[in-house]
């Protein structure tokens, strides 16, 4: 990785006096909590965020701009959680809101997950969350509060875009595009792609993430309530450790799972991982970025698996790489059928544009070697799924 980018180097210099407070993370947490509204009764949800942070306080390398983002992402989702909460209060119907037969897209990351989602979301039948719905949920708005929400998720992105120059040609966020649930779902290993945390990892393996889901159903309840129905179409590749939780709260739901070699997929994602950390600590280490998410990425597919078993093969839709890697006009209908959905000639007219890679970005290249990995190292980690890869493949 380069050297930082002015704006960073820039920022992290005008933030360093504030950054002290990260030697006091439960007075810093405490703010946030304030600021985030009431809590009562939800000790479980903020002490888990607690815990976060003094995990992040702590991290390795992390940089003032580093901690800035650490209290960013713990208070979005303290505000965000008190907010869904007082709606629910205000308006129980909302908890009545059906969130009929979802169709959730997982699989490993950089195995074309956004685009199965983007092609999803061409169907005016389907209902994708949009980035700024996500980072800051609630019921319908009047047209001031609503370019107010989009210019918070344009501040977001620009911010990441200026940090991290080369982070959209990996995955380009777009404000008022459709985007994945790990925005809004809570307790996730994704910190651990913005700061070395790992004393974080034990607390989320023991975490029963039925509860993250319920709460997951109740944004998009709050996104639904008083507007028109129609079929969620939901995306992050977290889902594939927790399916489980994720059908026990929704259990109609239409799993796809997309695949792809997985040595080109750690490879790929690490990568993306190394150039969204540098935002926020300085010097990386991309060879504990390799064995980091090398284990977590092997355990997510090893739980997608054992709960796979599980799912009737009615709910259940793989989609290979050369499905819409290769191919989209043939892969897109097929997709829409294996779902239950129409393909209609308005989606395959607005298919080239979902497909096309976004204007201005270039070729994304990576190496397993950087990272300190190997492909026998990768083969042996995922010999599990890639026996099933090989299943979906024939198929």
């Amino acid at each position: 990785m380069s050297s930082a980018p002015l704006p960073l180097t820039l920022a992290n210099l005008l933030l360093a006096p504030a950054s002290r407070a990260r030697r006091a993370p439960d007075r810093a947490f405490a703010r946030l909590l304030d600021a985030a509204g009431p809590a009562a009764d939800d000790e479980a949800f903020t002490d888990g965020f607690r815990h976060l942070l003094r995990c992040w306080s702590g991290a390795r390398h992390l940089t003032p701009v580093g901690w800035l983002s650490a209290r960013g992402h713990v208070g979005r989702h303290l505000a965000n959680r008190a907010r869904v909460r007082r709606l629910c209060a205000e308006h129980p119907e909302i908890e009545r809101e059906p969130v009929e037969r979802p169709v959730f897209v997982v699989g490993l990351p950089r195995t074309a997950t956004t685009l199965t989602h983007g092609v999803l979301s061409l169907s005016a039948d389907h209902r994708c969350p949009l980035l700024w719905e996500l980072l800051a949920p609630d019921l319908e708005r009047g047209a001031a509060e609503r370019e107010k929400a989009v210019a918070g998720a344009r501040r977001l992105v620009g911010g990441i875009n200026l940090f991290a120059p080369g982070f959209r040609h990996i995955h380009d966020l777009r404000p008022e595009g459709p985007e994945e649930c790990t925005f809004a779902l809570p307790h996730t290993v994704m910190p651990l792609s913005q700061a070395m945390i790992p004393e974080y990892l034990p607390w989320h393996e023991r975490h029963d993430f039925t509860a993250d889901y319920r709460y997951l159903k109740q944004i998009y309840q709050v996104l639904q309530y008083g507007r028109p129905r129609r079929r969620w179409v939901l995306k992050s590749p977290l889902h594939l450790e927790h399916l489980d939780a994720l059908r026990t709260v929704f259990p109609d739901a239409t799993i796809v799972w997309t695949h792809r070699d997985p040595a080109t997929a750690v490879a790929s994602f690490c990568s993306l991982v190394e150039h969204g950390m540098a935002v926020g600590t300085r010097p990386l280490d991309p060879h504990w970025i390799g064995a980091t998410w090398l284990e977590l990425l092997s355990r997510s597919a090893a739980r997608g698996l054992a709960a796979r078993a599980r799912i009737p093969g009615e709910a259940l839709v793989d989609v290979p790489y050369s499905w819409l890697g290769s191919d989209p006009a043939a892969g897109a209908p097929k997709l829409y059928a294996a779902v239950g959905a129409r393909w209609t000639d308005a989606d395959a007219a607005r298919l080239p544009a979902v497909a096309a890679r976004p204007r201005g970005t270039r070729v994304h290249s990576y190496d397993l070697a950087r990272y300190g990995l190997t492909r026998a190292d990768v083969d042996t980690a995922f010999a599990g799924y890639n026996a099933l890869r090989a299943r979906v493949d024939r198929a």
